[in-house]
């Protein structure tokens, strides 16, 4: 197995596969940011707004799921974009033979695993640190999307070090973790628990995990917690 770190433009996505299948996956990220960035010209809102935006029937794939996902998380559809373009990466690589692969764009991973993987969750300068999730095989893409309000260049409106959900639409996991650290303001149990649940709600959401400050909350099938070094290296990629 082969990690390489894949600079196009704003992306900056780790993948880990088979040498063979890397160019496969740096292909397909050229080729879905070239259909967003022509969308994006004739519809330029669909970049800024931060709210749900409808599209036409004739957009792209990828720009149709990343609105779909919006609407279920109740956000814009850019909270869903490194999620989708992960996802096509991998289902890329997947489709050309890859049986164990994964897709980290900026925090927001896609993964199709034949054995047991750690996924790190880094959460900056909090007191619970060097976690991980211990992730089994199952069939078929899934994602485990992570966003933060006070860690890395993603716009959130809330305070949680670390916001994590896990979905087999890796849009929807992206989407969703962009709505729940918008939405993770204290450390308040209360606070906490109402907002897991709210987007536990969310048709297609698996399992949430926030962090903020000395406080660990989680809702729903989450994978086991266990220690593991994370290095911020890594993380900021």
């Amino acid at each position: 197995m082969s990690r390489q770190i894949i600079r196009i433009k704003e992306t900056i996505a780790t993948v880990v596969a088979e040498d063979v299948y890397i160019p496969v996956a740096e292909a397909e990220i050229r080729k879905q940011r070239a259909l967003l960035e022509e969308y994006i010209r004739r519809d330029p809102e669909f970049r800024t707004t931060l709210e749900p935006h409808p599209v036409p029937p004739d957009a792209p794939p990828i720009v149709r799921r990343m609105a779909e996902a919006a609407v279920k998380a109740g956000v814009g559809p850019m909270a869903a974009v490194a999620g989708a373009v992960a996802e096509a990466a991998l289902r890329a690589m997947i489709e050309a033979g890859a049986t164990h692969a994964l897709v980290d764009n900026g925090g927001d991973i896609a993964l199709s695993i034949e054995r047991p993987v750690t996924v790190g969750i880094f959460t900056g300068s909090s007191a619970v640190r060097d976690i991980g999730l211990r992730v089994e095989p199952r069939p078929g893409i899934f994602g485990i999307c992570t966003s933060s309000g006070t860690v890395g260049h993603s716009l959130s409106f809330g305070r949680a070090d670390a916001a994590t959900v896990i979905a087999g639409n890796v849009c929807l996991a992206d989407a969703v973790a962009t709505a729940l650290g918008n939405a993770v303001s204290d450390e308040n149990e209360t606070h906490l628990s109402e907002t897991l649940a709210s987007l536990g709600e969310v048709e297609g959401v698996e399992a949430l995990l926030a962090i903020i400050g000395n406080t660990l909350a989680a809702w729903g099938d989450l994978p086991p917690i266990v220690r593991t070094r994370v290095d911020p290296a890594r993380a900021s990629q």
